[in-house]
């Protein structure tokens, strides 16, 4: 099975144009690479190319735009066919659903090449389920953005059982060409990891809601103006490491992990009642200020990509 270099791909193809796609598409074509985008849907077209759009110039401003970027070299089918022949590499989107993601990947099968990489976006799925049903699992992995894909470093690589390795070194590669930050998975697990430590992190936010101890707005107000910005430094383990001092991580846990231990047997399962919802949802919007939800992603953006460029992780 031969394969092109990762600097040397030509042809991509999205399933689906929805957010995550789009920013897929995107930055294929920020990097030179013809896009396929293959969506049943309606005006997908049309929304890809206004999305596509939107999202060139921040791209442009973190320096992940080639000499060979062309924003209109895009193709859009409604469904997999002779089209795919000399795609190189697929970024499948579709909606969470594991019957829905079987059967696609088995239809790409029908026209794709055998050195052809099919990677998952899949947020919550586990990719050795998806792939169980595809003749050459062994090409298949997963390739988790993080929202707002475009934008956002992170790529969270894994395999499932029956993943090949050189599949998942040839992705590393690839999405770090991108301007990518992949991260490998060493097990296949629900959630990645991003993804589940968020999910702990807004669990101990919503139980602090829960027991009346702040409002939504100071404690996402906690997060942003405390942590939030050491974690845009680095992660929560060298964060520790500092927090030990000269003896480091080691120090810290000698001296401080039995209290830490009692800070996580302290922290809040809660259960998202009715009620709990509706103080969650107008703390929110109290929070909102009235700014639209186009409003508060363009801030959200903005601020980002000045993050981004700040750390130094637009080139991955």
């Amino acid at each position: 099975m031969t394969r092109p270099t990762p600097e040397d791909v030509s042809h991509a193809a999205i399933i689906g144009t929805g957010l995550i796609g789009s920013a897929w598409a995107a930055l294929f074509l920020a990097h030179g690479i013809e896009v396929l985008a293959i969506d049943p849907a309606d005006g997908a077209a049309n929304r890809l190319r206004q999305t596509i759009a939107t999202m060139a110039p921040m791209l442009e401003e973190l320096g992940l735009v080639t000499a060979a970027a062309d924003f209109a070299r895009v193709e859009v089918v409604a469904e997999p066919g002779p089209e795919l022949e000399g795609v190189q590499f697929v970024q499948e989107n579709a909606p969470e659903n594991l019957a829905l993601k079987q059967a696609i990947l088995a239809d790409l099968e029908r026209w794709l090449g055998p050195s052809a990489i099919i990677a998952s976006s899949t947020s919550a799925l586990k990719i050795s389920d998806i792939q169980a049903g595809c003749r050459h699992p062994e090409r298949c992995i997963a390739g988790h953005p993080i929202n707002p894909p475009h934008l956002m470093p992170l790529v969270e690589v894994s395999g499932g059982e029956s993943s090949d390795a050189t599949t998942l070194d040839w992705a590393m590669r690839f999405y770090a060409y991108l301007g990518k930050k992949p991260v490998r998975l060493r097990r296949d697990i629900e959630g990645h990891i991003a993804g589940r430590l968020g999910a702990a992190l807004w669990r101990e936010a919503v139980s602090l809601v829960d027991q009346g101890v702040a409002s939504v707005a100071d404690i996402d107000a906690a997060v942003v103006y405390g942590p939030g910005l050491r974690w845009a430094t680095m992660g929560p383990h060298l964060t520790y490491h500092l927090g030990g001092g000269e003896g480091g991580i080691r120090h810290y846990l000698a001296h401080l992990g039995d209290s830490q231990q009692r800070r996580w047997e302290s922290l809040g399962r809660p259960t998202l009642s009715a009620e709990l919802k509706d103080r969650i949802a107008d703390g929110v919007l109290d929070e909102a200020r009235e700014r639209s939800i186009e409003e508060l992603a363009l801030e959200r953006d903005r601020k980002l990509v000045a993050a981004i460029k700040a750390v130094g992780e637009s080139r991955g």
